[in-house]
Order: structure tokens, then C-alpha cells, then sequence
């Protein structure tokens, strides 16, 4: 089984990329399409020129990939909405069980900011997160405040909401990178790296400049269609 997860950046995303990592039955994927995102788009992101040579920059071939037999029962991707660019191949989803992951996007804007100042609406992807979840038939939703406050009761109600059994190992990992992560890790990851499981809960908004308040307001309006919606997981 395929499990794509549709995050947007600074999200709590590759902490859960870690928690079904940790799945000994669970084989995971790390932004398949960000390569080819970037050889189309030109984006001057963090670890450009890494990425790039790293990894399959062919929209068609990575989309095989995200198909091709594994030895594990799941196969976990991490995705992100804003990457899947027009005419890049989305038949490989029919296949696929789908949820989204969500942030706030005032925390998301703050930590965002920290590694790349310089940024859009379609960089933090809210907008494509909101079209691909109505696209895909509106798949379940979990915030990720509700994973860092009750992480075993909401990795419960996903696993249940995806249709796979829950597994305790879900809660911890091992510190350090690992093979699977991006060529861009050591420009986001160095917080994962250093992490045995998830984090302590979120604390008040964080402040954020005044030049983001029309950037924050253009997020909020799919954010909270998203996190509003029947198809938000509640523990």
C-alpha cells in the first residue's frame, strides 16, 4: 500500500516521515518530486544544486518510482502539493491512500523565514494543498498541534483513518540523518536529526514581520477550509 502524506514546508513533515520510518513494515520516500519542481521552476532553494544532482529530475521516472514494487507491506512518501506542477503525471495517486498534514501558517511563515526569507504563497503551499485535497476527493486531514499534544491518540485515529494498524514503534526513532532523507536535509533537517520523537506541544503564535501580514491572511483563507473540515482527524 502507498501512503502519501500532502504536507506543506516547516509541518512537522519529516518528524512523521521518521514515525513511519520506524515501521518495520514501512518503507518511506522523501519529496520525490522536489527535484523536478526545481528544474522546472528554476527556485533559488537552500541545497539547489544539491538536489539536483542527486536525484531524478524526470517527472514521468520519479512517478514509476512512487509505483514500483517494494519488499514492505507500506510505502510510506512524503509529498508536497506545491511540487506537483501541471502536466506532471498523477495517475500513480489512484493507487494510492492520501492524507494531509497541517500547520498553522503563522508557525509556518516564522520557521519558514529562518532558512529562506524570500518567499511566496505558492512556496508555502496552503493554495495547492487545498486544490489537491478537493482534486483527491477530500482525504482525511490532521493538524500537526494535535500530533505534538497527543501523539499516540492521533497516530491511532490516522492509522484508522488510512485503513493500516497502528504500531507503538510510530513513537520513537533514533537520532541522526538517514539514507532516505533529501539532499536539502542539512539546510531543514538539523531539528529532526537531533530528535528521538516528537516534539513538546506548541506554545502561543510566533510573532512574524509585518511585510508577511498579506501573505498570512492568503494562507489563512485555505487553511481554515482545511482545518475546519469533516474530514479533520480529532482525538
Amino acid at each position: 500500500m502507498i501512503i502519501a502524506m500532502w504536507s506543506g514546508p516547516r509541518n512537522l513533515s519529516t518528524a512523521m516521515m521518521r514515525s513511519f520510518g520506524a515501521r518495520k513494515d514501512c518503507a518511506v520516500m522523501d519529496e520525490p518530486f522536489f527535484a523536478p519542481f526545481l528544474k522546472v521552476t528554476g527556485k533559488p532553494h537552500p541545497g539547489r544544486d544539491e538536489t539536483l544532482a542527486a536525484h531524478e529530475t524526470d517527472p514521468v521516472k520519479v512517478a514509476e518510482n512512487c509505483i514500483a514494487p517494494i519488499s514492505k507491506a507500506f510505502h510510506f512518501q512524503k509529498h508536497m502539493p506545491h511540487h506537483m506542477l501541471p502536466g506532471f503525471p498523477d495517475t500513480w495517486m489512484e493507487t494510492a491512500k492520501h492524507f494531509f498534514l497541517l500547520r498553522h501558517p503563522q508557525r509556518v511563515i516564522a520557521s519558514y523565514a529562518k532558512s529562506r526569507a524570500d518567499f511566496d504563497l505558492d512556496d508555502l503551499g496552503f493554495a495547492a494543498q487545498h486544490r489537491l485535497w478537493t482534486q483527491l476527493g477530500e482525504p482525511p486531514v490532521i493538524h500537526s498541534e494535535i500530533i505534538l499534544q497527543q501523539p499516540e491518540a492521533a497516530l491511532r485515529a490516522l492509522c484508522a483513518a488510512i485503513d493500516i494498524p497502528f504500531d507503538a514503534a510510530m513513537l520513537s526513532w533514533s537520532k541522526g540523518p538517514r539514507e532516505e532523507d533529501g539532499a536539502w536535509a542539512p539546510w531543514w533537517y538539523e531539528g529532526v536529526w537531533r530528535s528521538t520523537g516528537f516534539g513538546p506541544p506548541p506554545g502561543e503564535l510566533p510573532q512574524i514581520s509585518p511585510s508577511y501580514q498579506s501573505l498570512l491572511s492568503d494562507c489563512l483563507l485555505h487553511y481554515e477550509t482545511l482545518s475546519t473540515s469533516i474530514c479533520a482527524i480529532k482525538v
